[in-house]
């Protein structure tokens, strides 16, 4: 907008927004492609740092408790499922539609160089910067012939007899290496789609076994079971984890941990024999595609609840650990009598490994069970008045808060030793058992990912390892002294290497070919093949 002469206002051009156009030449460069790529490695990292809620729920939970706010502000920008959050799938397409939108024009240039002929020989090869001059006995049409049979192995090479009578070889090597980078990014680009259709093919799911117990690969038997879209629910494998036989923790002299193995026995069709194995961390149980994994385990307290006028009931209850020494918390509740309210019986406990009383509070100070104690809080009254669902690791804090569930004893118990309720209820802690967190995992992608991974490094070594070079060779007809001269340039294609002592090979090599001595210092310039024009853009086009 401008206006008019004479007003002493300045001229002023708003911006012009790119247009639609313009966006996708920006998206489909490979300087993007880049950006993005950095960004997904970048946006990888909190998955890395953070503990995931498909993989490990209970890790997250245990997060959010000790980190507050910070855990919660995580929590809502998708910190703990990363690879399912909105942005991480943001970056995900764009840098898949980069790749498209550059790796297809590439190709098709690349196609077209393959079919293309070597480039004529530049006017004066004495300008290049490696050059050298050699004579022989031989006349143009042989040398020239000897010399393409020496280079064609590793050089595409092309015969050309010029106007002046001269004959020039033009030779190029390299190829292979924009062949290997857009194999890195073909690879790369594969690598994303197979991501993508594991998302929509794999299931997980994860349950805590104690000792004893077991499970069959069915979606009701998790405590968390996610499936991508195109997962059918009877279409999963056909096999049972029977029975958790033991569950081995091993610690060295520091107490970090050595070793953790989770000895089980399983069948792989629901009505199949059997079977023995050792499931350990990063050495999974391999099943019909399936892996069984070892996330994580804890202890599971026992205990037996005698009341009055009513049969002893004995529970065992997995309790979540909540520090590195598996100091852990968990729950018993325990029913009234039907159609009785205010009769039923929750117990808030602790569990301590290998205890240590400090101020009136149990914790541990060993992840190993050595005289371990159950600090149990006893409470009696409404548990969930309203039947919604609620966590079994703890007590409803709402209940106690207002009061319908109140506090009626409160003890530490070692093995075998029980309290006594103001009512008569007797509350013995029998004992302990350890539990696994096995998580089931499938992805039919992953060996095809493999591969894909393997191709990307074949690729990128190839691009990096591979040098382009170009080569031209004219051979001048026969002087006074009856001997042809030829003329050797050579041009490397890009920095890497050191092209001065591979030159000076392949003059070597051409020499001991053609029978040549160094040329004299009188030889007159070479002949004159093409315009200096020609030559600016043989030498320098890429």
């Amino acid at each position: 907008m401008s206006s008019p002469r004479g007003t002493g206002h300045r001229s002023v051009r708003l911006p012009v927004p790119p247009t639609a156009r313009q966006l996708w030449r920006r998206l489909v460069s490979m300087r993007t492609a880049l950006v993005l790529l950095f960004l997904l490695a970048l946006a990888s990292v909190p998955g890395s740092l953070l503990p995931q809620r498909p993989l490990n729920p209970p890790k997250v939970q245990q997060y959010l408790a000790t980190h507050g706010a910070w855990g919660r502000f995580l929590d809502r920008i998708g910190a703990y499922d990363v690879f399912g959050s909105i942005w991480f799938s943001a970056v995900y397409l764009l840098l898949f539609a980069s790749l498209i939108g550059c790796l297809i024009p590439r190709i098709t240039v690349y196609a077209r160089a393959l079919r293309a002929r070597p480039l004529k020989a530049p006017r004066n090869l004495d300008r290049l910067a490696e050059n050298t001059a050699l004579s022989t006995g031989l006349d143009p049409d042989q040398a020239a012939a000897r010399i393409s049979r020496a280079l064609r192995p590793r050089w595409r090479t092309v015969v050309r007899t010029e106007e002046s009578g001269a004959v020039a070889v033009s030779a190029e090597k390299g190829y292979s290496r924009e062949a290997g980078n857009l194999l890195f990014h073909v690879s790369l680009l594969v690598a994303l789609v197979l991501i993508a259709a594991g998302r929509l093919l794999s299931y997980e799911g994860s349950i805590v076994a104690t000792e004893g117990s077991g499970f069959c690969n069915r979606p009701i038997s998790y405590d968390s079971f996610t499936a991508g879209r195109w997962v059918k629910s009877g279409g999963l494998a056909d096999f049972c984890v029977d029975r958790l036989e033991k569950f081995t923790a091993t610690y060295r002299e520091d107490g970090t941990p050595a070793q953790f193995k989770a000895d089980v026995s399983y069948s792989e069709d629901l009505a199949g024999p059997p079977r023995h194995a050792v499931i350990e961390v990063n050495h999974p149980l391999r099943l019909e595609g399936d892996r069984v994994y070892l996330l994580n385990h804890g202890f599971s307290p026992t205990v037996t609840i005698t009341r009055p006028g009513r049969t002893p009931v004995t529970d065992t209850q997995a309790f979540l650990p909540q520090d590195e020494v598996l100091t852990s918390e968990g729950a018993f509740k325990l029913p009234g009598r039907d159609g009785t309210k205010d009769d039923d019986l929750g117990l808030s406990a602790v569990f301590a490994p290998t205890p240590v009383i400090s101020g009136g509070v149990v914790t541990s100070i060993s992840p190993q069970a050595t005289n371990p104690v159950l600090a149990v809080l006893a409470y009696t009254g409404e548990l969930n008045p309203g039947g919604q669902p609620q966590s079994v690791y703890s007590l409803d804090q709402k209940q106690i808060a207002s009061g319908k569930l109140k506090q009626v004893g409160a003890r530490n118990l070692a093995i075998g030793q029980s309290m006594t309720l103001p009512d008569g209820t007797v509350i013995r802690f029998d004992g302990y058992r350890q539990w696994a967190n096995l998580q089931v995992s499938h992805d039919p992608t992953q060996a095809r990912l493999l591969l894909a991974a393997i191709l990307m490094v074949a690729g990128l070594l190839g691009s990096l390892a591979v040098r382009r070079r170009r080569l031209w060779v004219r051979v001048a007809p026969p002087d006074a002294s009856a001997r042809s001269v030829v003329w050797v340039g050579g041009l490397a294609r890009n920095d890497g290497g050191n092209f001065s002592t591979e030159f000076q090979a392949i003059v070597a090599e051409l020499a001991a070919v053609l029978g040549a001595g160094p040329q004299p210092d009188t030889v007159a310039a070479a002949p004159a093949a093409a315009s200096t024009a020609a030559e600016k853009i043989g030498a320098g086009k890429d």
